[in-house]
């Protein structure tokens, strides 16, 4: 598909991708803290297997064509990567809670940027560095350096955000070679298989309220991946990535309202900023078209 750019739409998307991410964790968290982890992770990923190999179905060439690749071991690297990172944010949410996992978890893209260098070999300008550095303090001031949130279990999403980090950088270098489309199969299916193959042994009987929510669960998988999709299809990634942030606030709301989580002011003002510096790039993005 030929990408547009229609970034007000972009961004509409990258919202809602954003919230349906968030009511999906808030849903893992119940469902995790009920159920063992892993298989709780195996039927999610057995919805989102069943998507990827729908979307595969309805491209040109079929399964076929989106199976097709040349470096099978990073496309399996990726999906196992994936998987696991997924059972260990998971487990965060039940051990930390939603929102300190999240403040923890959103260093992300400094992790990313900083080994994109060395790892890619790709040139990090200071444009890059200062939009970084701005979402970077909002998070930092979330945090507060020294505080409770960073107890041994903070590492936990720490290291949730290394694994995803490095599957960014796996996604990239994949990409070189590969089509979004293969990717996308590769991970779905791989991840699908590593967690059945893990999650078949804890099984555990489900009443039949908690299936109504693993069924909600899987839907609101489906739906953000394919929100994220058509994102990414009509607007430039530059333009929306900032709005990903918002995540982070949405999860706020989930954590205080529905798992009586507390927060802070300094957790507030440092959503702010976030979004605040999102706000200020798509100004800029205005400014310049």
């Amino acid at each position: 598909m030929t990408q547009s750019n229609n970034i007000p739409l972009g961004i509409a998307l990258m919202i809602a991708t954003t919230f349906v991410f968030a009511v999906q964790d808030g849903l893992s968290r119940h469902l995790a803290g009920e159920y063992n982890v892993l298989m709780v992770v195996m039927i999610r990923y057995w919805f989102f297997a069943a998507f990827v190999i729908t979307i595969a179905k309805r491209r040109a060439g079929g399964i076929r064509a989106a199976a097709q690749t040349s470096q099978p071991l990073i496309q399996i690297a990726r999906g196992l990567l994936l998987a696991l990172e997924v059972c260990v944010m998971v487990a965060a949410f039940t051990i930390l809670g939603l929102v300190e996992s999240h403040a923890v978890f959103t260093c992300y893209p400094l992790l990313v940027a900083a080994l994109s260098g060395p790892v890619l070999g790709e040139s990090v300008g200071w444009r890059r560095w200062a939009a970084i550095g701005v979402g970077f303090i909002g998070v930092l001031i979330i945090l507060q350096p020294g505080a409770s949130v960073f107890d041994v279990r903070a590492l936990i999403p720490l290291l949730a955000a290394t694994m995803f980090a490095v599957y960014g950088l796996l996604t990239r270098y994949a990409s070189r070679r590969d089509s979004t489309a293969t990717s996308f199969f590769w991970t779905g299916v791989v991840g699908a298989l590593a967690m059945t193959l893990l999650g078949m042994w804890f099984w555990e009987p489900m009443s039949a309220r908690d299936w109504l929510w693993m069924g909600c669960l899987c839907i609101t998988g489906v739906t953000g991946h394919w929100l994220l999709i058509r994102c990414y299809e009509v607007a430039e990634a530059s333009a929306v990535q900032p709005f990903a942030y918002l995540q982070l606030a949405f999860v706020a709301v989930i954590g205080i309202s529905v798992f009586g989580e507390t927060i802070s002011t300094n957790v507030a003002i440092g959503c702010l900023i976030i979004v605040a510096a999102g706000l200020f790039t798509f100004w800029r993005e205005r400014l310049q078209r």
